[in-house]
């Protein structure tokens, strides 16, 4: 019998930020990116990267992502352009464009559009007014519905009123299926610098419960 592996328990409790940081970084993995890209007042187009994200249902589609605070009431500038019901655009990320997104992280002044100091290419939005990466494969147009604020952590959940998909990876628009593959998306893993790509993926079938008592009755795994 194999022996049990060790484990070592951290409370997360007693620990500064920067070490609860490394710690639910290095095991929340692989990170979808949400590429943000807002307006400020004066119609200037902000764009940053932020890995706490990920879709939270489909009825209707929601989206959540944390852009955090620079200090307690002082919000980072994605934040501060999406007032309550504000309009907002996840751009994904794929593999060709990575350092584009990597450059966008870097703390520009809040005058200065990323867009425009990087030279990266927009396009106007369909539903929304926030325009999207133009080279994004699929960028999600969104409303703010709610914030959350717990501490430091800045939570903005959004509806998803459209989606932008390049049309390669459409296999069927009638039937809504999509060659994801094909979108060659990145996560993060870890903290800075560490991303992973979407390549290397597996399927693994879902069963009814029925099809797995079939599976015990055969003398198929035990279950677990």
């Amino acid at each position: 019998m194999t022996a049990a592996p060790a484990f070592t328990h951290f409370d997360l409790t007693t620990l500064p930020q920067a070490a609860r940081y490394k710690l639910v970084t290095g095991i929340v993995v692989p990170r979808p990116i949400a590429w943000v890209s807002t307006l400020d007042t004066a119609g200037h187009v902000n764009l940053a990267p932020y890995s706490f994200f990920n879709v939270m249902g489909s009825d209707p589609p929601i989206v959540a992502f944390a852009p955090g605070d620079h200090a307690p009431g002082r919000p980072k500038d994605t934040a501060r352009n999406i007032p309550a019901g504000g309009e907002f655009t996840v751009n994904l990320v794929d593999r060709a464009l990575a350092e584009s997104m990597n450059a966008t992280a870097t703390d520009f002044p809040a005058h200065l559009g990323e867009p425009v100091v990087l030279g990266i290419a927009l396009e106007p939005g369909v539903t929304v007014c926030t325009p999207r990466v133009a080279l994004s494969p699929a960028a999600l147009e969104c409303r703010e519905v709610q914030t959350v604020l717990i501490g430091r952590t800045r939570i903005i959940l959004g509806e998803v009123l459209g989606v932008t998909i390049r049309t390669d990876a459409v296999l069927d628009a009638g039937k809504h299926y999509l060659d994801t593959a094909a979108l060659d998306l990145i996560g993060r893993m870890g903290g800075r610098g560490g991303y992973a790509t979407t390549r290397d993926a597996f399927t693994i079938d879902r069963v009814t419960y029925a099809q797995w008592q079939e599976q015990q009755d055969a003398g198929g795994p035990a279950a677990s």
